[in-house]
C-alpha cells in the first residue's frame, strides 16, 4: 500500500536528485493524465475536490467547536459568502454526480474555487476590500 502511495506521489528513493532538476527534467513527476486530472475526469474531481473543502471547513469546526463556526459562518461579515461558497458546492455535487456534465462540472468547480477563496479572504481582515479594488484597478479600461 505504501508503494503505491509513493508511486502517486513520486516519492521513490531513486529520483532524489530530481526535486534538485537533476536528469528527471523538472521539478513534476506526475504525468500528463495525473496533472491534468480536472479535465481528464472532471466529475471524479469535483466529487473528491467539494469532500475535501467539506473537510477543510469541518475541521475548523473540530478546532473550534461547532456552535463558534456556525456562529463566524453566518456573522454579518461573512454570511454571504457563506451562501455563495455553500450553493457553489451544492451546484458542483449536483453537476458531477445527478447531471453528469463534463463541462457543466468543471465550470461549477471554477466557481467553486472562487467562492473557497471569497469564503477565505472574510476571515483576513480588509482582504476582500483590497482584492476588490485590485481587480477594479486591473480590469478597468479607461484610459
Amino acid at each position: 500500500m505504501w508503494n503505491i502511495a509513493r508511486t502517486l506521489t513520486g516519492d521513490n528513493e531513486d529520483q532524489e536528485e530530481g526535486l534538485l532538476g537533476e536528469d528527471s527534467g523538472g521539478l513534476c513527476s506526475l504525468s500528463t493524465t495525473q496533472s491534468m486530472i480536472v479535465f481528464a475526469k472532471p466529475i471524479k474531481f469535483a466529487a473528491l475536490f467539494t469532500f475535501g473543502n467539506l473537510l477543510a471547513v469541518g475541521s475548523t469546526a473540530f478546532l473550534l467547536g461547532p456552535a463558534q463556526q456556525l456562529g463566524m459562518m453566518v456573522d454579518p461579515v461573512r454570511v454571504f459568502a457563506t451562501a455563495i461558497y455553500l450553493g457553489c458546492v451544492v451546484i458542483a455535487l449536483i453537476c458531477a454526480l445527478w447531471i453528469h456534465s463534463k463541462v457543466l462540472t468543471i465550470i461549477a468547480i471554477i466557481i467553486e474555487i472562487g467562492a473557497l477563496i471569497w469564503y477565505s479572504l472574510s476571515y483576513i481582515p480588509f482582504a476582500r476590500r483590497m482584492v476588490s479594488e485590485l481587480m477594479i484597478r486591473l480590469c478597468d479600461t479607461e484610459l
